[in-house]
């Protein structure tokens, strides 16, 4: 690991940075996990200027509750957490324009509730798919690669990324099995961190 990653910013998890309110870890919060609320809320038919309103207001929420989220207190992950709350904002969002578009009357009105979601259908279970995933992933590698040093980082990305059998990495980088395996481990590790996965 390098002098930087040796630091308690960089050992504490981004969430517990976060509840912190350390500006660094709430930038990298919001870049990890903003295009993910984005998309949900585009699944959730909202168009691009109420899906950047539906963000701002999740992530208001966040910075509020974010010291309470507990992953065995909620039973889950801070993305389904995280979904939770966007899905009470969303039904706010639908609610809120319901009681708008019904005061203003005429066929404006009518046809804009012939499109309006209704709060209701709202899926219980994240809208997420698999390419969501893996950007979300992508997103949180970037995030964390500066922490490790040159070999240990290409290690876990041979084996783990390009699915190379630890012991053709062990070769090629010229350590033993259980180096590879421990590079592997660590940046794992460290990558269910930065994803909110443990605290």
């Amino acid at each position: 690991m390098t002098t930087q990653s040796s630091s308690n910013a960089t050992r504490s998890s981004l969430l517990q940075r976060a509840a912190q309110r350390d500006a660094r870890a709430w930038r990298e919060l919001v870049d990890l996990y903003g295009p993910l609320v984005a998309h949900w809320c585009r699944r959730c038919s909202l168009d691009s200027h109420a899906a950047a309103d539906c963000v701002q207001d999740v992530f208001a929420s966040v910075v509020v509750a974010l010291d309470q989220f507990s992953p065995q207190r909620t039973s889950g992950s801070f993305r389904a957490w995280l979904w939770t709350i966007t899905g009470n904002k969303l039904r706010d969002h639908f609610r809120r324009n319901a009681r708008s578009a019904a005061a203003t009357g005429g066929s404006t009105a009518m046809a804009f509730m012939q499109q309006a979601v209704d709060p209701a259908s709202i899926p219980d279970d994240e809208p997420t798919g698999d390419i969501e995933l893996q950007q979300l992933t992508s997103r949180a590698l970037a995030q964390v690669q500066c922490e490790f040093e040159s070999q240990t980082w290409h290690a876990f990305w041979r084996s783990v990324v390009d699915g190379i059998a630890t012991a053709d990495v062990a070769r090629e980088f010229e350590m033993c099995e259980a180096t590879v395996r421990q590079c592997r481990s660590r940046v794992l590790r460290r990558l269910r961190q930065q994803l909110g996965d443990t605290r």
